[in-house]
């Protein structure tokens, strides 16, 4: 069974990389940290007769390094009561790749995988993140995806994470979820 967790965190080692890390704590997993990667926002062009232009980022990359996960993670922290730009700039590419030659079966894999969201944010996230939630589902209905759960944990500053008792139980009961499978 393969995992591949997308951090869009722009910061290095922050609350929702913490809470993560501890959901995976000794299993193995692919790790995606979009912030290191370049790639471009997406320009529309479904209606185009000739389609979408090819892109020379590392969007590809991405996909290919995630197109055969069983379990897809996408953990980001919560801005302005949704996923980071970067989480979403990713997201939007799905749009072109559905289309794109190279990945002929990517709506089809896509329906294969069981979709996890985990949250950070720092203002009543477990009221305030749920239009990012619900954002989630709605794009693993689209695409035919099994949205399974949501974590959302409670922090501000660097490292505050971790006096969140409720995330942090539910991230070791995560834990043995994902172990067991």
């Amino acid at each position: 069974m393969k995992i591949s967790v997308l951090y869009g965190s722009t910061r290095d080692y922050g609350n929702t990389e913490q809470l993560t890390e501890r959901v995976f704590d000794g299993i193995d997993v692919n790790k995606i940290y979009l912030n290191q990667y370049f790639f471009k926002d997406i320009i529309d062009q479904r209606h185009d007769p000739e389609g979408f232009d090819e892109v020379d980022d590392d969007y590809d990359d991405i996909i290919s390094s995630i197109i055969d996960s069983d379990i897809l993670v996408f953990a980001t922290p919560l801005y302005w009561y949704g996923m980071t730009g970067v989480m979403k700039r990713f997201i939007d590419r799905f749009s072109q790749t559905a289309r794109d030659e190279k990945f002929p079966d990517f709506k089809e894999r896509l329906k294969e995988m069981q979709v996890y969201v985990i949250i950070v944010g720092g203002d009543s996230p477990r009221k305030k993140a749920l239009p990012c939630v619900q954002q989630f589902g709605y794009i693993c209905d689209f695409f035919g995806m099994e949205f399974k759960d949501a974590l959302i944990g409670e922090a501000r500053k660097p490292g505050t994470i971790q006096k969140d008792a409720m995330a942090l139980a539910n991230a070791d009961n995560w834990n043995r979820h994902f172990k067991n499978l």
